[in-house]
């Protein structure tokens, strides 16, 4: 039991970032770096061949989603950043209407004028940018960007998949490496989805399934080209 008697609740909104950077690079990893195994192996490759492959398929693709998301993150934290220093200077020139257009939301949200106008006074003479970056700009602390977390997430996460189907060409037969690696990433990637899920507070199995679908799919296509380039070659 919390303090003043009320039961404990667990909310998820704090995980978001990171949550999304790190499902994001560990499909990422599964699914790239299984898809380029099976299309080079489904060539008829050299096992050696296949894993020369996937190894610079996973330093590559690391270093990708460390740079894709630092840089993707940051325009969203300058942006966030410009937006509330614009906020700050509106409230000290013009710190009245921006009273009032803070009453103006919550009377949108069904208060009364008079109760929006003191819950807005109230806010404010707390922490006035505060509830207008939430309210006005829909800045929450929990939400807010945060690019090196979202990097070493992302590209952490892309390592530890990518070494899941990596791992598999080591142990399985040479001519069972295409229908191998696809079965098992198939599996990594129900797990993955199953956990996400889980994390997230959703559906394991619609996350499963919908990670699997998309896993599958991007597989299947590529081994159609890795046959292919293998016949025509």
């Amino acid at each position: 039991m919390s303090r003043g008697g009320r039961h404990p609740e667990i909310h998820r909104a704090h995980r978001v970032g990171w949550l999304r950077a790190a499902v994001l690079g560990a499909n990422d990893g599964i699914v790239s770096t299984a898809s380029l195994l099976v299309g080079v192996a489904a060539a008829e490759a050299a096992r050696g061949d296949v894993l020369l492959a996937g190894v610079a398929g996973l330093v590559a693709g690391a270093m990708s989603m460390a740079a894709g998301e630092y840089v993707s993150v940051s325009s969203q934290a300058d942006t966030e950043a410009a937006d509330l220093a614009r906020e700050r200077h509106e409230l000290a020139t013009d710190g009245d209407k921006e009273l009032a257009e803070l009453a103006g939301f919550f009377v949108e949200r069904g208060l009364e004028p008079d109760l929006a106008a003191e819950v807005a006074r109230q806010l404010s003479d707390k922490d006035a940018l505060g509830a207008h970056a939430r309210e006005e700009l829909g800045i929450v602390e929990q939400m807010v960007a945060r690019p090196v977390q979202a990097a070493l997430a992302s590209a952490g996460t892309f390592v530890v998949g990518a070494a899941l189907p990596l791992a598999l060409v080591f142990v399985l037969p040479e001519e069972r490496i295409a229908a191998g690696v696809s079965s098992g990433s198939l599996l990594f990637l129900a797990g993955l989805g199953a956990l996400a899920g889980h994390a997230g507070g959703a559906s394991r199995w619609r996350s499963a399934l919908r990670v699997t679908f998309w896993g599958a799919l991007a597989m299947a296509l590529t081994a159609a080209v890795g046959r292919l380039s293998g016949t025509l070659v």
